[in-house]
């Protein structure tokens, strides 16, 4: 899941992911400090293309919606 989520992230929006493992299946996504998307919130692994455009927004400064 975190693999595929980096690659999409890197091939949509041209940037660089740090991968940190965690524990419990945490699974959380996050833009400068802010997080734009948590599994444990969600209840669910994000769907495929969910990510990039929260990361998007969270890059123009606009508030997350997930």
């Amino acid at each position: 899941m975190a693999t595929r989520a980096a690659a999409e992230i890197r091939e949509a929006l041209n940037l660089e992911t740090t991968l940190i493992e965690g524990s419990r299946g945490i699974f959380d996504v996050k833009v400068d400090g802010t997080t734009v998307y948590s599994k444990y919130a969600t209840d669910r692994h994000a769907r495929p293309g969910e990510l990039v455009p929260l990361i998007r927004a969270a890059l123009q400064g606009k508030p997350a919606s997930s």
